[in-house]
């Protein structure tokens, strides 16, 4: 499995599931293709904030392979 918390997995163009920030509490997850890297830092504990293609912002939990 690879790890979402840390930046150096994360690509554009990779297909992960992201929870958004509304969703935290009740863990749904949204799944979709990167198209944008915001978090800057080189891991985050709670994972690295993406922008989906579709637009949804969140947290990346798994990355799909």
């Amino acid at each position: 499995m690879i790890d979402g918390r840390q930046r150096k997995n994360i690509q554009i163009g990779l297909f992960v599931e992201i929870v958004q920030k509304h969703h935290q509490i009740s863990g749904e997850l949204s799944e979709g293709k990167v198209s944008k890297i915001l978090t800057k830092s080189l891991n985050h504990p709670y994972g690295i904030k993406v922008q989906l293609e579709s637009g949804l912002v969140g947290r990346v939990k798994n990355v799909i392979e």
